[in-house]
Order: structure tokens, then sequence, then C-alpha cells
């Protein structure tokens, strides 16, 4: 049995739905010299004595300074150097939009100090060789704003100081604007979301099409243009992706429809999402060594109220945006967080394809789009069962109900029980939404039961239909009628039982 989505629930009060990338971080390093190593071998190479490397890295700084000064004077615009900590860069593009229109070209130039990473020379008196070693230091730093034809507003962080590590920003939403205006599909975008699209299925389909080249040429392209040092390394750059967030708005008709649903999704998710549930979104296991942050955040904001589920890099964040805009966001700010099937190299040049950690490469987007979509969809699928006002009773007498079975009678099972709860709960882990659960795997999280007791419990729970055997193996599933059952006990516990007792006045 299917869970019924509130997407399919309320779709005569929906206007669309859209999955798309939001904020976009890249950051472009120079394989040659973007580590200590690298960069002592490139001086050598040149014959730079290694104490020089101060006197080596100033042409870069001036170079990039004349290419920002010269680029401001082409379009009249004054480089503006940040001097307070509270500067809101964001606000100050605004202003200028407001004042040029939103037509392509440079918008905004900022200058700053701020921290980087740079390199100082080191003479190890134990070996006697002299090598660049890692150093913290502090540069002058160029923020370009410019709105670009096809990804709309973006900007680049260019360091005056090598290693030159660049930061390019910019919006999947406002990419999308711009697919849209060329196949001539009428829209309204406010702020980073859709409030209408004339055809959303077809929008969808072109979001799905993001290609990592077409990025890739555009990022070379902004290099180009932004660091004009890089053509002294004939490597270019390499792009990998830093912050990512894909989001799926729900989008209403009418606000009204939104409000009456939202404060008890809102609260139910506050209560009801634990650890377990939060790895069970992101398709990871919880174990006991993960060390990471986990937990709930609350927050009311102008637009709205939100709340954010946090799993160490990872967060899953839901938003009532301008009360018209469902939001489900996920955001990742290290991908390597994820895993999936790829190809891996090893150092004796053999491959092979395994499950292993994501790379961190703009090539590796297309596979974390999916991931991501997949976590947004298994979080509306929990918000979909606590939200329908149908699932608790049905749901809750079908359980609790004998079944009879080739003969056998199987007991139902209470909520209320803490035996048949842990059972409940340790069925849904998170794990086991990645690789089903077995009966060893199920043991471990039940240490007081045998092997034998785990197989009755597991046919217990096949029999009244919580999980599923997977065909010729001895794994089995959680069926979509177990998740509904496990997120109403959660509901029912966090929400009405425990606020009851720790209210009610002892006589």
């Amino acid at each position: 049995m299917a869970i019924e989505l509130l997407t399919e629930r309320h779709g005569d009060q929906i206007a669309g739905v859209l999955g798309c990338w939001d904020r976009m971080l890249i950051f472009g390093t120079l394989p040659k010299i973007c580590f200590a190593g690298g960069m002592t071998s490139f001086l050598f190479e040149r014959n730079i004595r290694i104490f020089d490397y101060p006197r080596f890295a100033e042409p870069f700084r001036n170079r990039i300074r004349e290419n920002a000064e010269k680029l401001a004077a082409d379009t009249g615009i004054e480089i503006e150097f940040i001097r307070k900590r509270n500067f809101r860069k964001e606000d100050r593009v605004k202003q200028a939009l407001a004042k040029r229109g939103e037509h392509p070209g440079l918008v905004c130039i900022f200058s700053a100090m701020e921290p980087c990473s740079t390199y100082k020379p080191w003479h190890n008196k134990q070996t006697g060789k002299t090598y660049l070693i890692p150093d913290d230091g502090k540069c002058l730093h160029y923020y370009f704003y410019f709105i670009d034809e096809d990804l709309g507003l973006c900007y680049v962080r260019v360091p005056t100081w090598p290693p030159c590590r660049l930061q390019i920003y910019f919006n999947g939403h406002n990419w999308l604007a711009g697919q849209l205006r060329k196949q001539g599909i009428e829209y309204r975008l406010i702020d980073n979301a859709f409030v209408e699209i004339a055809d959303w299925p077809r929008a969808q389909r072109i979001a799905n099409g993001w290609a990592a080249k077409r990025i890739h040429r555009k990022l070379d392209e902004f290099a180009r243009g932004y660091c004009p040092v890089y053509r002294d390394f004939a490597s270019g750059y390499h792009w990998s992706a830093d912050q990512c967030e894909y989001a799926t708005d729900i989008v209403y008709r009418k606000q009204p429809d939104l409000q009456a649903i939202y404060e008890n999704l809102a609260r139910t998710a506050i209560h009801t999402v634990k650890p377990d549930n939060i790895a069970t979104f992101l398709g990871r296991k919880l174990s006991a060594q993960f060390e990471g942050e986990m937990g709930n955040h609350f927050h009311v904001r102008i637009e709205g109220t939100r709340i954010k589920h946090t799993m160490g890099p990872v967060s899953i964040k839901l938003y009532d945006k301008f009360g018209l805009i469902l939001r489900i966001e996920t955001t990742v700010n290290d991908v390597s967080f994820f895993k999936h099937y790829r190809e891996v190299e090893h150092r004796d040049g053999s491959r092979e394809t395994k499950w292993a950690s994501m790379q961190k490469t703009i090539y590796s987007l297309p596979a974390l789009r999916e991931l991501l979509e997949a976590s947004n969809r298994r979080y509306l699928e929990f918000l979909s069962v606590v939200e329908d006002p149908r699932a608790g009773r049905d749901k809750l007498d079908k359980l609790s109900q004998v079944v009879e079975y080739e003969g056998r009678r199987y007991p139902g099972f209470n909520v209320f029980d803490p035996n048949d709860e842990t059972l409940l709960c340790s069925i849904v882990r998170g794990e086991f939404n990645i690789s089903g659960l077995q009966n060893k795997t199920l043991r471990r999280h039940l240490p007081k039961r045998n092997s034998g007791q785990i197989s009755r419990l597991l046919k217990r729970l096949r029999t009244h239909g919580l999980i599923k055997k997977i065909g010729r193996t001895y794994k089995y599933y959680v069926t979509a009628f177990g998740k509904q059952v496990v997120a109403t006990a959660l509901k029912l516990r966090e929400l009405v039982i425990i606020p009851q007792l720790a209210s009610a006045t002892p006589r």
C-alpha cells in the first residue's frame, strides 16, 4: 500500500511541485599549486629559491589588482572596500540592481582583507631540505557580483595571493528561470522561489537536465575573466562542490490552504523527528561511532518559520516560504558524507566499481541530485503520514487485531507496550531503510531476544503487513503501512500522551 503524499491529498489546492538546485557554492583550485608540495615542485622546476616565494607571488597579486581596476573602469563601477564586519554585500547588490536593472553585466565590486590559505618557506635542519609548508595568512579579496545570461546573479571571490582558490556562487532557480525564458515558458520568480510556472512538468524536466559539462565551461569562463593569472598554470582550475542545496517546493494556490496544515506539520516534526528518523531521511545508517552534531532547531524568520534537522554536515529544512510555498530543502556542506556506487581507481592503477564516498568534483552533482531528491521525498512521506488525520485510528485498529495465518494466531501490537514500541522503532532505523533488515541485524537492537524469538517476531510483523520479504533472500523491508504505523505511534506518544501526563496533577 503506497503512502498518499500531501501533494496528492491536497492536489486541488496545489498549483505545482518543483524540485531544483538552490544555493550552490563551487570552489576552484589549481591542482599543480593547491598544496605545499606542489608549489614547492613548481618553484624548483623554475629554479626559484624557496625563500624567494613572497617575491615570486607579488606579480600575481599585482595582476589580479590591475584586472579588477580595469574591469571597474570599463564598466564605470567603483570598487568598494569593506571595513565593517556587519556589512551586508547582498543589501548593497539589491540597491545596485534597483538602479541599473537586471540586464547581464557587472553589478558591484567589493574588496576586503580576509583570511586565506597560503605557504611559508621552511628549512628543515634535520634533513637539510628547504621547502614550503602550509600557513594561514590574510590578503586582499575581490568579490565580483554580476548577472550572467544563463546563471543569473552570481559572484566570484578572488584572493590576490597564491594559491588563488576561487569561490563561485550561483542559484539553481536563477539558472532555471533563464532556461524557461529561452523556451518561452511564462513564470513568476520571487526571490529564489517560483510562485507561478505555465508548465510545471516541463519545468521539472528542464531542472533535471542540469548538465555538469555546461556549468564547467561557464566556470572556466568566469575564471578567465576575473582571475587572469590562472593562465600561468597549464592545468587550469579543478572545480569542486563546497555547499549545495536542493529544494522541493510545493506551491499552494492560496495562503490559507497552506496555513491550515502548516502549524500541525511544524509542531509534529519538531517533536517526533528523532536521530534515527534523520538518518532514515538521508539514507544513512546511524551508528554508535557517529560523532557529528544531530538535532532539531526551530526558527522564526521574516519570510515565515523554519524547522531544521541536522546530521553532521547535512541538514533538512522545512519552510513556509511567503506563507504560500511549503519548501523541503536538503543542504550538504561535504558531499563525501554520501556514498554511492562508482568507479574507484586504486594506487596501483586498477579500477573497480564499489560502494564509496562521493567525490567532490562537480561531475558528482547529477548523482548527488538524485540522493538529495530522495531525501526530500522521504521527508515528505513522513510529513504526509503525520498530517493525515485518517491515518491514526484506522491503522492502529488494524495493527492491534489478532491475525490468523495457516492455522496459527498472531497477536496484534500495542504501541503503548514498551516491548512492542521498541520493536516498531527498531525496524524503521536508517540502516534498515538502506539495505533491509535480517534476523541478525535486528537482534543487535533487541539484545535480550535470541534468534528463535526474533524469527517469530519477524513472522508476526509479516502477517500484520508491517514488513515484506525480499525474494530469494533472508532480508525484509518495511512497508508503507509499517512506516505509517510507527510515525503515528511517535506522534501519539510525543504530542498527546507525554504532554497530558506531564500536566496531570497527582492526587
